[in-house]
């Protein structure tokens, strides 16, 4: 009876700790996903382009930054420069059945690009690693030639390393892998 009354208290307990406090959801990948690129926020990724190897490549030998700089519930804006050109944000979104990467692209007024909002949605559950976008319809209408574009995200399991990849016909087409830079405590 003692044991009985004992395994009781702590199922109530672990069910009240559980309660009490949010956690993700590892059974949705696409949460776990989003919840560990949030908890990231404030954090800036440095790297290079590592495929392709053209040299005519215009983010080719150029420092890439990814700053992952607005966490709200739903959506998280990550800010990628390409040496001096800061024209563009990927937006990573919760949308119902999944997740959305879109990229905007602005010129330096603010105002958006001809070509802007392009990405996909995914299709498939992925991992808390790892997910990928294939091109939505608008990013068909948009850019033809990307309707069969495919995005990945990835980032490593101790959070020091974002990859984002793209594949166009199902072939590599570009790489960039970027580095997370250490925190440094701001004095107040």
């Amino acid at each position: 009876m003692k044991k009985m009354i004992m395994m009781f208290a702590v199922l109530l307990y672990s069910g009240y700790l559980a309660a009490a406090s949010p956690s993700v959801d590892h059974s949705d990948p696409q949460a776990a996903f989003f919840e560990r690129i949030s908890s990231l926020c404030g954090a800036r990724f440095t790297g290079q382009a590592t495929f392709p190897e053209d040299p005519g490549d215009a983010f080719r030998d150029q420092e890439l930054v990814a700053h992952i700089e607005q966490c709200e519930a739903d959506e998280i804006r990550i800010p990628f420069h390409v040496g001096e050109d800061r024209s563009r944000t990927w937006i990573l979104s919760r949308v119902e059945g999944g997740l959305q990467l879109k990229h905007d692209h602005r010129h330096a007024d603010g105002t958006p690009d001809e070509v802007t909002m392009y990405g996909g949605t995914t299709q498939h559950s992925g991992s808390d690693l790892r997910q990928s976008f294939p091109a939505d319809v608008h990013t068909a209408m948009l850019i033809p030639e990307a309707s069969t574009n495919e995005w990945f995200l990835e980032l490593s399991e101790h959070a020091t390393r974002l990859t984002y990849y793209l594949e166009r016909h199902g072939q590599p087409r570009f790489e960039a892998v970027l580095h997370r830079e250490p925190q440094i405590e701001r004095e107040q």
